[in-house]
């Protein structure tokens, strides 16, 4: 009797790792890209852009209004600041400074929130980043990229240190793999279709878009055909997209790293809502974790292809 070796899964990345070197390469050509961190230059993996251009790295220790502040007058100064902390201290201890000195005021910084979701695991609530897309979208002004991998990550760097635009990055630590085409377009309120689909609309950001692929194929076994969105920006959102994929699939499921209230989820629905009304389910965080690591949290709460495809099921009417 033969066997049938299983396939070897696919290989995963660390986000911050891409970040990082996409930053210093930047800095190479172009003198105005300065970092600022909060004591977190491992934590953000900029250990070589420090040695490589010790003059360019600002620590303002554990800090992070001081951060965003310091952030704000060098790009006043004409620099381009990459403001880098973990994401629940970067955007819940600064968000007044967020709202007043960068978005209000317009300066260009790219505010770079390291490990976001519950990708800090067993530390718990206090250092889950769950909150922070809710946070951001109610900042007017303040373009919002949360990058599905490698490639992405890159090119939000690129873009925003181009855009001349208050941004906030998700940069991820869960480690996932690389889903990006290579002739998928990085534009500012345009998502990336990477199915098809006919039946019901898949729409993902970050960690949730390789396992909302993985979703279309375990419904695609059951005679599904599922349309997948990776929704890159979050703001400003793809409204043209969302409203194809209402029309065209009559069904849509949300999947993200954060809290329902005030997400991706909660962007989507709005757009629904106004234009073209179809059955919606939303799944992400909806109050605060219990203690695990981050795969069991993802579990526990449904943010797995398993889950993705069981909510699409009964979205669907077909459990």
């Amino acid at each position: 009797m033969s066997t049938v070796a299983a396939p070897a899964p696919a290989p995963t990345f660390d986000c911050r790792v891409d970040f990082a070197d996409e930053l210093a390469a930047l800095a190479r050509t172009d003198e105005r890209i300065v970092a600022v961190c909060n004591d977190s230059v491992g934590s953000s993996n900029l250990v070589k852009f420090r040695e490589e251009f010790p003059a360019r790295l600002v620590n303002v220790g554990i800090a992070e209004q001081d951060l965003v502040g310091v952030s704000a007058g060098l790009a006043n100064a004409g620099f381009i600041p990459f403001a880098s902390a973990a994401a629940p201290f970067l955007t819940g201890r600064a968000l007044e400074q967020i709202k007043a000195d960068i978005a209000y005021t317009h300066r260009h910084v790219v505010l770079c929130g390291q490990s976001p979701g519950m990708a800090y695991g067993e530390l718990g609530p206090t250092h889950h980043s769950i909150e922070d897309l809710s946070w951001m979208r109610a900042i007017p002004g303040l373009e919002i990229i949360v990058p599905a991998d490698p490639a992405q990550t890159r090119s939000a760097v690129r873009w925003a240190a181009a855009s001349g635009r208050p941004t906030y990055i998700r940069v991820p630590r869960f480690k996932v793999p690389a889903i990006t085409p290579d002739d998928a377009p990085f534009e500012a309120g345009r998502a990336v279709r990477l199915t098809q689909g006919t039946d019901v609309t898949l729409i993902a950001v970050g960690t949730m878009v390789s396992r909302a692929l993985e979703a279309a194929d375990l419904l695609g076994k059951d005679g599904i055909s599922a349309r997948v969105l990776n929704m890159t920006f979050v703001e400003p959102l793809d409204v043209d997209a969302v409203v194809a994929a209402a029309r065209d699939t009559g069904a849509i499921v949300t999947a993200e790293e954060g809290l329902l209230s005030g997400g991706l989820g909660a962007a989507v629905a709005k757009v629904v809502a106004e234009s073209h009304p179809v059955a919606v389910r939303m799944l992400g965080v909806p109050a605060f974790a219990p203690t695990g690591s981050a795969a069991f949290l993802l579990d526990h709460f449904g943010l797995t292809a398993d889950g993705i495809a069981g909510t699409a099921r009964e979205v669907l009417g077909r459990v």
